[in-house]
């Protein structure tokens, strides 16, 4: 078994923390990153170097088999059993087993002492002392005082109390963490582009319960017939060059309204599974979405479009996931993450992931490699991460009361507003986003930065419109000096065959008698991790008559 240079890493690391420290660590590996092969790699050295008994935990039945079955391959001469009810299977007497925290809790007895206990997804450890992970744990510290505990996670945090590590928690410390936007630099995951769209929905009115929105509500806001056509239509078109779709719906009914407007509408097949789902439909789905071959006479045909209730954020490996849609808003960074995740894996022909996000994530949590964590989310009506400045789209800290970039002066505070626009806010920090939009209209306007002496230089402000109420602006400076006033009379020439005006005012005045080119289309640059948007491009129609323009007082002259 050859482990790539990042997994030797977080296995040295993980050793390295035991050996100098009485805590338990937590190894954080990226979705993708290849976190089987780590678990592997140390069951197989604690049983071989150190004669140990190892257990193996988690909380997804997927997982477990996943698990069992990649340790046997790796090391086929460890005796390997499972303790799954899910799995019907209670081995007991193995060097390693895997096991469902749901069928284990109360049998630490039966199971017998392990000297190392292995916790994969270890997010969904509650603080709580009475949690089914605390009191198996409990247990096994009586039976074998002496155990070590190693967390394995994508996501060392939880929604409604931040970090997993800390004082009087199962973990002590996180004893590496593997980034994200260098494994993709290295070519070991694929990388995630984001596309924006157009449909919303108002998710003002949700309500915000243990640190996340409100289920029933989240549902009954998404799955508006109007919002679910548009999103499916936009989907489609999006999608025409991918391979396999995963689509994250609010919930059950929701996702069967996905399924069934891009069954009737588009005539495309879409597949739906939820925790209801009987486990044999769901197998049959999952391989068809995975393009799996059939072991039977006749094979499955594959599936590229897969809807899930909430059922396939952890455990679920299909590295052929090239577009990654997320039909539903969350409070949680760990579920966004999770989500997301889904699109890191390497395929065969597979350049990208591209992400749709209806649900108003990125902007809400920013970029998959950036995360913040927040220690305690209260009842959700603390401040959020950042703000948007409706004029000049600028990403700024919420206790500013006027944009310091163009002098907008907000409202007093009332309740978050989340768009679930499909949005190009990029998903990687660093990442550059260029989309283009249609213009609908444009707006010319003198404005005069907020606090500014009355003699201080004024720009004309370019307001466009892109979509049904997202607008994007630009300044251009022709009262300023130096380089601002030659890149404003760049601007103007690019747009008309008059001579540059002196004044914002006069630009204004020549823009609404027609002397400016109408702008047919705009480049939009985003770059996830910075402030501000930029327009880069313009598609312009025709130039105005080059003829000058007649004022009143000249027709005096005129010989008639």
């Amino acid at each position: 078994m050859i482990l790539r240079p990042y997994q030797q890493q977080a296995v040295e690391a993980a050793y390295r923390y035991l050996r100098e420290h009485d805590g338990n660590p937590v190894i954080v590996l990226p979705t993708g990153a290849g976190k089987s092969i780590v678990l592997a790699q140390i069951v197989r050295d604690a049983v071989t170097l150190w004669n140990g008994r190892v257990l193996l935990l988690t909380h997804v039945r997927e997982l477990i088999e996943q698990n069992a079955d990649k340790i046997r391959r790796l090391c086929p001469e460890l005796k390997v059993g499972v303790y799954s009810a899910g799995l019907r299977k209670r081995d007991t007497s193995h060097s390693v087993i895997c096991a469902g925290i749901q069928s284990v809790y109360e049998r630490a007895c039966e199971l017998g002492s392990f000297d190392l206990i292995l916790v994969d997804e270890a997010h969904l450890i509650s603080a709580r002392d009475d949690s089914m992970y605390g009191q198996f744990l409990a247990d096994m510290q009586v039976i074998n005082p002496d155990h070590r505990v190693i967390g394995l996670t994508a996501t060392p945090y939880r929604l409604d109390s931040g970090s997993i590590c800390g004082p009087d928690l199962m973990f002590d410390a996180i004893c590496i963490e593997v980034g994200i936007r260098q494994l993709i630099a290295d070519g070991f995951l694929s990388s995630l582009v984001t596309k924006a769209g157009e449909a919303r929905a108002d998710t003002g009115s949700l309500h915000v319960r243990a640190g996340e929105f409100v289920a029933s509500e989240v549902e009954a806001v998404m799955d508006q017939d109007t919002l679910v056509e548009a999103a499916c239509a936009e989907i489609v078109e999006l999608t025409k060059d991918r391979q396999s779709v995963l689509i994250f719906s609010a919930g059950v009914n929701h996702g069967q309204h996905i399924q069934r407007v891009l069954g009737e509408r588009h005539e495309v097949e879409c597949g739906f599974v939820s925790g209801d789902t009987p486990a044999s439909e769901r197998d049959e789905l999952l391989a068809r979405f995975r393009r799996e071959p059939s072991d039977g006479l006749f094979e499955r045909q594959p599936l590229k479009y897969l809807c899930n209730g909430q059922v396939l954020t952890t455990g679920f490996d299909a590295p052929n996931v090239d577009c990654v849609v997320l039909l539903r808003p969350t409070m949680s960074p760990g579920l966004y993450y999770q989500m997301v995740g889904r699109g890191f894996r390497l395929h065969p022909g597979k350049q990208n992931c591209l992400v749709l996000d209806y649900g108003g994530n990125v902007l809400r949590h920013g970029p998959v490699d950036q995360l913040q964590v927040v220690e305690k989310r209260g009842n959700g009506d603390g401040p959020a991460p950042a703000k948007e400045c409706p004029n000049c789209r600028a990403l700024i800290a919420p206790a500013y009361s006027i944009c310091p970039q163009c002098g907008h002066e907000f409202p007093p505070p009332e309740r978050k507003k989340h768009e679930s626009q499909a949005t190009n806010a990029g998903v990687l920090s660093g990442q550059v986003t260029d989309t283009e939009f249609e213009v609908r209209d444009v707006l010319y306007s003198v404005h005069t930065k907020k606090g500014a002496a009355d003699d201080a230089p004024k720009t004309l402000r370019v307001d466009y419109r892109l979509g049904l109420d997202y607008w994007v602006s630009e300044w251009i400076c022709f009262e300023h000096t130096g380089w601002p006033r030659r890149k404003a009379e760049k601007w103007w020439q690019e747009r008309s065959p008059d001579p540059p005006p002196d004044t914002a005012a006069e630009g204004v005045d020549l823009a609404e008698a027609g002397r400016v080119a109408n702008p047919e289309s705009v480049t939009v640059r985003s770059i996830a991790g910075e402030k501000f948007d930029r327009i880069i491009g313009c598609e312009l129609g025709p130039l105005p008559d080059p003829s000058p323009i007649w004022q009143p007082d000249d027709l005096a002259d005129v010989p008639f």
